[in-house]
Parts: structure tokens; C-alpha cells; sequence
């Protein structure tokens, strides 16, 4: 404590009473015997900040020598397609060889590519420009991808719509007017689209999966940790998940080879082997595509929720008793905390985000982008009313919370590790557990209004998709048919079944989705009523 008294610089910016205006918003005080002493820590911490403001960054280096980035742009009106479903167009060449070798691939609007201006979906700030490759990025070059761009996510991934993006409308492949579902709006557009064979996406509570659901390919969470979220802006890292989007199971498999493991960098993916050493796609290529022996539960509770269409129940529940001609157990199960996934979920996100947002959630081991936190901090009024109301949303709710339940988001943690617990012992049992993804088709874009109005088309959801971020467990949406939007019985749009399997299980719900896939045709199923 003495070096730090003996450094205090003659030009420090502390005055008398500025510690006091720091803790007085909270109701606090400071003893008038203590004032002095209090401005003198606070001015010393002031030196001690500065010195380390001064020293450089450290920040994996990005190879652009190998990896050079081509012609980095915003697409103009001619180069746009869904809507707005590219943010930047660029192209960045990967290796001649590798198990990915010239798959064309758009990243979300998150994840980091060095020197190509990030938006994440919002017009609060401008623009920040990452100086490092994610995690994911290097190693999808590695493997042999050509990355097209980034493509457009929801206003700071505060939506699983498609139309609250600062930089535009997404929309569905199957039918213009009607959602791709969000945050990886663009990209599962772009794959569903067969403009792109794979997107990276970020899923907080089904940002992967949501869109895959809507637009018809295939979405996969992986179980938390697998793949490192380095370089990827975060919202809450206890339900951070990056993963792929695709056409097919076996896409998702070579992709998941490609970019999952430990980078030492991630605390996050400590438990994930060892990058490499995965070996989903081979697996999947020597597997008869039958499912004998395995045994499958159907979530009651996934299916009975008042929220789940009856079309989409159907079309879903079509999909699952094909599984017992391949052979598979097929039986119905139930676990009621289940039902408590949106409320854990809701609490945990309210309050991460809000600290998130507000550059006050700290405590992880990893990369920092702290370019991205300069850039959008602190926050004023301009920048607040510019936001999409379901980002003020967050803060209001947020601090809230904190104020009036100080101990809530720790009882979210405790109470998704049982739920995590009670779905491991399910997992004793089932190699699998099915429901439907999302329940209801694309629903009609919604407009930006008053809050409720403009939060409107995202609620409801994620109601089976959000508890598997609370737990971390993997899960996989494929679609299984097509069944009439809500508004419109001659509009067909896809239907999704989510396949969830137990911790560092991607193998199982990976073998259950390409067998349903290789021996059923998605498109040629249409479900015009819950009785056809």
C-alpha cells in the first residue's frame, strides 16, 4: 500500500468528496474522520489504473500474412439478399485441404474477424474493428473454409425475430414477410438459402436453434464449453454457446471436428478434449443408419406446453415415431421442472446482460475485447433511446433485480444444476430426448412500437430451447416437415424437432439426426392439419 501512496501523481484528477459521490447513489456514507484517507486510496487506485491503461494489449495474434482478408465492404443494395441478411462481405481463403476444404461459410455479427468492422446487429455505436481472429475463425481456416463474410444478428442478440436489426429486415427463405428467427438471423437464412453451406452462430437461449427451426437446416448448441467462445461477444458466460448451422447432420459433425477443444484461452471449454480429437464425422460415416438399441424419450412436457401449436405438435410427433422404424425405443417421459426453464433462464439473463451491457460482468479467465468495451461504453441517453426496446429491457430489468432480489441469480445457478442433474439421470436412461424446437412456424415480422408490441413476436419462443443453455447440455434442431403459418394456411414453413442428449453426448443426438435426415425427406412432408 505504501508504493501506491508514494505514486500518487501531482496531477491526479481525485478530489475531496469523490468518494463520497461514488457510493452515495447506494445510500451509503463515509465517516467526515475518514474522508481523507478514503480520497487518498481512491487517488492512488486512480494512479495505479492509469499505469495499467498505459501497457500494451494482449490479444492472440491474427495471421492475415496466410489468412489476407479480400475486398472487406458493406454490400451495397445489389448484393443483398433475404432482406438484409449480410452485414460485411469479404472473403478470407482457408487452407487448400482439410476436412472443410472450400466450404463457403458466414460468421454472425459477434464473432470477431480481425480488421472487418463489427455491428453486432445495433446503430448505438458505431462500428467497432476487432484486431484478433475468434477462436472459431482460425480454425475454421485451418480446416479449410473460405469465410463470404459476417452475416446480420439481432439488435445485440436481444431477439429471436429477424426484424430488430439497426442494419435491417432478415427474411425467411421459405416466405418473404414472415421471420427467420434470431439472433443468427442472417446466417441460417443464408444456409437455408443454399447461399452459404455453414454459419457460425452464438446461442444464449436459442439464438442457434430458433432460426434453424424457422428457416428450415439444421442447428446444433453444443454442450457448454465444447467449442471456445474466444473472441465472441458474450452476454452471460454461463449460457454463452457458439456452434454451427448447416443443411446436414454430417455438415454440423465435420464442422463441430473442426472448431471444438480446449484453446487455452477459454475457461470455459477447460473440459473439452483436446482440439483434434473429436472424430464425430468418421463416426457417422461407419454407423448403419438405423438406430436399433437406442432408446429415445419424448419430453411431455416439450409437447403439452399451451404455447405449442397443434400443427407443430403433430408434425413433430409424426417425426418421432419414424424413429421406431429405425428401430429405436420410443417412449414417452416426463420431468416437470422442465416448465421452470424460462423464468431460470429470464432471471439469469436479465441480470448477466444488464452487467454485461453496463461493463460491470467480470470473473472469467479468457480474451477480453476490450476495443469492443471502449467503443460502446459508458452509455448515455442518445445511445439508450437509440437501442431496441428489448435491450433497455435488459438494463431496466436487470437492475432491478439486483436491487430488489440480491441472491437470485445465485439460486438460478444452484436450481439449474439440479435441473442439469435431473436430465443427467434421465440421460442414464435415454439416449436421447425429443420435443419440438420452437413452437410455432415463422411467425409475421412485428414492428418496432412500444415495447410490448416490439417484443411481442419473440415471446414464447424459446420455451423448450432456453433451459438447455441454463443446463448446458447439447441439443440439436433439424426440421422434420413443413406446417401452415399462423396467419395464413396456404404459406408452408418449416417445422423443427429438437434432439437433446447428455453432457459431451453430441455423438448420440448427432447419430439420431443424420439417421432421421438420410432416411426421411424433410421437404416432401407437408402437414396442412393435425390430422393429416
Amino acid at each position: 500500500m505504501s508504493v501506491l501512496f508514494t505514486s500518487i501523481s501531482e496531477n491526479n484528477p481525485v478530489k475531496s468528496g469523490d468518494a463520497e459521490a461514488l457510493i452515495q447513489p447506494l445510500g451509503l456514507t463515509i465517516d467526515p474522520s475518514e474522508s481523507d484517507d478514503f480520497q487518498t486510496l481512491l487517488a492512488a487506485v486512480h494512479d495505479c489504473a492509469e499505469g495499467v491503461a498505459a501497457l500494451p494489449d494482449y490479444q492472440p495474434k491474427s495471421d492475415q500474412a496466410k489468412y489476407p482478408r479480400e475486398d472487406i465492404r458493406r454490400p451495397s443494395k445489389e448484393e443483398q439478399v433475404l432482406g438484409e441478411a449480410w452485414a460485411h462481405r469479404f472473403l478470407i481463403r482457408g487452407n487448400e485441404e482439410g476436412p472443410l476444404a472450400r466450404k463457403s461459410v458466414s460468421l454472425k455479427d459477434v464473432i470477431a474477424v480481425a480488421g472487418v468492422p463489427q455491428l453486432m446487429g445495433s446503430d448505438i455505436i458505431p462500428s467497432w474493428t476487432p484486431t484478433t481472429d475468434a477462436t472459431v475463425v482460425t480454425r475454421l481456416l485451418e480446416a479449410g473454409a473460405d469465410i463470404h463474410g459476417t452475416s446480420t444478428c439481432e439488435n445485440l442478440c436481444h431477439s429471436t425475430s429477424s426484424y430488430t436489426s439497426a442494419q435491417g429486415v432478415v427474411e425467411n427463405p421459405h416466405a418473404t414477410g414472415y421471420s427467420a428467427g434470431g439472433s443468427t438471423s442472417g446466417g441460417a437464412a443464408l444456409v437455408a438459402a443454399e447461399l452459404v453451406d455453414l454459419t457460425i452462430g452464438g446461442d444464449q437461449g436459442g439464438s442457434i436453434r430458433v432460426p434453424a427451426s424457422l428457416c428450415g437446416c439444421v442447428g446444433l448448441k453444443p454442450t457448454h464449453g465444447r467449442v471456445p467462445f474466444t473472441g465472441v461477444a458474450s452476454g452471460d458466460a454461463m449460457n454463452d454457446h457458439v456452434g454451427p448451422l448447416a443443411r446436414t447432420t454430417m455438415d454440423i459433425a465435420r464442422c463441430l471436428d473442426a472448431i471444438s477443444g480446449y484453446d487455452g484461452i477459454d475457461d470455459r471449454s477447460l473440459g473439452s478434449p483436446k482440439h483434434g480429437s473429436t472424430k464425430f464425422a468418421n463416426t457417422l460415416q461407419e454407423l448403419p443408419q438405423r438406430l436399433d438399441g437406442l432408446r429415445i424419450g419424448v419430453l411431455k412436457e416439450g409437447f403439452e406446453h399451451d404455447a405449442v401449436a397443434s400443427t407443430v405438435r403433430h408434425s413433430v410427433s409424426i417425426a418421432v415415431k419414424k424413429f421406431e422404424d429405425l428401430g429405436a425405443t420410443v417412449e414417452e417421459i416426463s420431468l416437470p421442472d422442465h416448465l421452470h426453464g424460462p423464468a431460470i433462464w429470464t432471471i439469469q439473463q436479465r441480470i448477466a446482460g444488464a452487467q454485461t451491457l453496463l461493463g460491470q460482468n467480470t470473473g472469467r479467465r479468457g480474451l477480453y475485447m476490450t476495443e469492443m468495451e471502449r467503443a460502446r461504453l459508458p452509455w448515455n441517453d442518445e445511445g439508450f433511446q437509440r437501442a431496441f426496446p428489448s435491450t433497455k429491457n435488459v438494463i431496466i430489468n436487470g437492475l432491478y433485480l439486483m436491487n430488489r432480489f440480491p441472491e437470485l441469480y445465485g439460486k438460478t445457478a444452484n436450481i439449474g444444476r439440479q435441473i442439469s442433474d435431473k436430465y443427467q439421470s434421465l440421460f442414464e436412461q435415454y439416449d436421447a430426448i425429443v420435443m419440438p424446437t420452437t413452437p410455432v412456424v415463422a411467425p409475421r415480422h412485428g414492428k418496432r412500437g412500444l415495447p410490448v408490441e416490439s417484443l411481442q413476436p419473440s415471446m414464447g419462443l424459446t420455451i423448450n430451447t432456453a433451459i438447455f443453455n441454463v443446463t448446458g447440455h447439447p441439443a440439436l434442431s433439424i426440421p422434420v416437415g413443413f406446417a401452415p403459418a399462423q396467419d395464413d394456411e396456404h404459406t408452408m414453413l418449416p417445422v423443427g424437432m429438437q434432439i437433446v442428449g447428455g453432457l459431451w453426448q453430441e455423438d448420440k443426438i448427432l447419430r439420431v439426426g443424420h439417421a432421421w435426415e438420410t432416411n426421411y425427406e424433410w421437404k416432401k412432408m407437408h402437414f396442412t392439419t393435425d390430422k393429416n
